[in-house]
């Protein structure tokens, strides 16, 4: 697929443009992969593109697997680029972490009028590492949040467990487990030890037009089904603009996404991937693969209404 580069000193931030085919002026901001020309991102950025959208992926950096403090600065430079390039709407997808960092730009920014967060959370935590560092794969940032806004962390929920005690819990509970990872006890032992409070909850409520939640209950890495349902609660108490469309399934793990997306990934073995990576997709293989399918239908349409819509 042909794109565009685009670096932080010469358009403010860092990405990969994708224009489809047969030109659009609608354009999904992507925030899947850990580069915005690697294998998750260029096969986002494919499924994408064949539903008549431009994509443009981004990551805070090549190849960097950390987040911490990404200014969301880097988002705001992103839209102003698109609408100089012609782009009338512009929407935005993240999944996993990118999935909160997607919700919280499209608090911030009102030219998103749509937002896919796959596997969010609804608060922000500490930020954090990945890489090499006393035996460890990750650990969190001492005074670091996930993101930052004009030179400030935002607030955020601090892990209970630091350096190196923060990994030993998640390579504990993986090795327990047999999962690929799990993160769970360490997010719900946070949570426990500092409840969160209102200035780290994402504020939904600001988000402009079609808000897209989707997740599962036998997620390993958090709770995600407890959050999405918190912000349906939230949005339900606060007045609020935005569509809200919750889709939570009882099988699907922490790879929530479009069958076909997930194909394109994996041409060969995606499903023999998924059920070596967590143990409930080993169990229940046809569910998770049935709940992919069901979300690919879903975003279908949602991508094909929000195109259509004046």
């Amino acid at each position: 697929m042909k794109h565009l580069h685009l670096d932080v000193e010469a358009a403010g931030f860092y990405g990969a443009y994708w224009p489809c085919t047969g030109g659009s002026d609608c354009v999904v901001i992507a925030m899947i992969g850990d580069d915005p020309e690697d294998r998750l991102a260029r096969s986002a950025a494919k499924w994408l593109c064949a539903r008549g959208v431009n994509v443009l992926t981004m990551s805070p950096a090549k190849k960097d697997y950390g987040h911490h403090n990404y200014p969301l600065e880097r988002v705001e430079a992103a839209i102003n680029w698109l609408k100089n390039h012609g782009i009338r709407k512009i929407g935005i997808v993240g999944a996993s972490t990118t999935g909160t960092l997607a919700l919280t730009a499209a608090t911030y920014f009102s030219d998103i009028t749509l937002t896919i967060g796959m596997t969010p959370s609804d608060f922000i935590w500490q930020g954090f590492m990945q890489g090499k560092k006393d035996g460890c794969k990750e650990w969190p940032i001492e005074g670091e949040s996930l993101f930052s806004y004009q030179g400030e962390p935002l607030p955020y929920m601090p892990f209970v467990y630091q350096h190196p005690q923060y990994w030993q819990c998640i390579a504990t509970e993986t090795k327990r487990t047999g999962d690929m990872v799990n993160s769970w006890k360490l997010f719900d032992d946070s949570e426990k030890a500092h409840p969160i409070t209102e200035a780290e909850f994402i504020k939904v409520e600001n988000i402009k037009g079609k808000l897209l939640l989707i997740g599962a209950e036998d997620d390993v890495l958090w709770d995600t089904a407890k959050y999405i349902r918190r912000m349906e609660k939230r949005l339900a108490e606060k007045l609020h603009e935005c569509e809200i469309e919750t889709m939570v399934y009882t099988h699907g793990t922490h790879f929530v996404f479009p069958e076909g997306m997930l194909k394109i990934m994996l041409p060969v073995g995606s499903g023999l991937f998924v059920k070596l990576a967590f143990q409930a997709a080993k169990k229940y293989p046809k569910e998770c693969r049935q709940t992919r399918k069901d979300i690919e239908k879903r975003m279908n349409r949602t991508l094909a209404e929000w195109k259509g819509a004046k």
